[in-house]
């Protein structure tokens, strides 16, 4: 599952960037962006520790 997380991350980013360079998706890839930094604090947060 956290691959899986990951691999959405590092494609919003993506995709973001390629929105920012070409002036496409406008705020759908913002709010996509905000989405993946949501994800990534969640995983963060919740993933394993040992204690």
């Amino acid at each position: 599952m956290g691959r899986i997380i990951w691999l959405l991350i590092v494609a919003l980013f993506v995709f973001w960037l390629l929105g920012l360079v070409f002036k496409i998706g406008g705020g759908l890839i913002h709010i996509l962006l905000v989405i993946a930094v949501i994800a990534f604090i969640f995983n963060l947060i919740s993933g394993k520790r040992s204690v």
